[in-house]
C-alpha cells in the first residue's frame, strides 16, 4: 500500500466551528459519562487506540498511545494491543471492552453480535456499557475526521500531570 501524502484539506474547526464544537462537546459528555460510571481512563485509552488501529488512523493512534503512556500504560501492552486476543496481558474486563469496541467499529460485519454484547454485560453494568459504546462511537467519528482531513501525526503531546 503506498504511503498517503498529506496535502492541504479543509480545516473543519475553522470552516465549521459550531459543528467542531459540538463534536468536542459530545466527546466531553462521553468522558463525563465514563467518569460517572467509574470506567477507568486507562481503559478508555485502550478503546481509542484499538478502534484507531482498526480504522488506520495514524493521527489518533499517535495521540492515544501517547496519552495511554502518560497515564502509566506499559509499552508492552500498547505494542500488543493489535493482537490482544493472543496475549495474557489484558484482564477479562479489558478483553470484553476491546471485543465490544471492535464490534462497534466493524458494525458492518456482524452488527455487534449478541455474544460480544453479553460478554461485556457480564463484567460491566448498564452505565458502564453505555459509556463504552459512546467512547467507541466518538473515537470512530474522530478517526473519520482525522483521516478525511489528513491530520498529520507526530506533533501531539499529552497534557502534563499536575503535581
Amino acid at each position: 500500500m503506498p504511503k498517503i501524502e498529506s496535502t492541504p484539506r479543509v480545516a473543519l474547526k475553522k470552516i465549521t466551528p459550531d459543528v467542531s464544537g459540538a463534536m468536542g462537546a459530545l466527546h466531553g459528555a462521553a468522558v463525563l459519562a465514563a467518569q460517572d460510571a467509574k470506567v477507568e481512563p486507562e481503559l478508555l485509552e485502550l478503546i481509542r487506540i484499538r478502534a484507531s488501529q482498526i480504522n488506520g488512523c495514524a493521527f489518533c493512534i499517535d495521540m492515544h498511545t501517547k496519552d495511554a503512556r502518560a497515564q502509566g500504560e506499559s509499552e508492552q501492552r500498547v505494542y500488543a494491543l493489535n493482537a490482544w486476543r493472543e496475549t495474557p496481558f489484558f484482564s477479562e474486563r479489558e478483553c470484553a471492552a476491546l471485543a465490544l469496541t471492535e464490534a462497534v467499529t466493524l458494525v458492518h460485519d456482524g452488527h455487534v453480535p449478541d455474544e460480544v454484547y453479553a460478554e461485556a454485560a457480564e463484567v460491566f453494568d448498564e452505565a458502564q456499557l453505555a459509556a463504552l459504546i459512546w467512547a467507541a462511537t466518538v473515537i470512530n467519528a474522530y478517526n473519520r475526521i482525522a483521516i478525511a482531513t489528513r491530520m498529520v501525526p507526530g506533533a501531539y503531546q499529552p497534557a502534563q500531570k499536575k503535581a
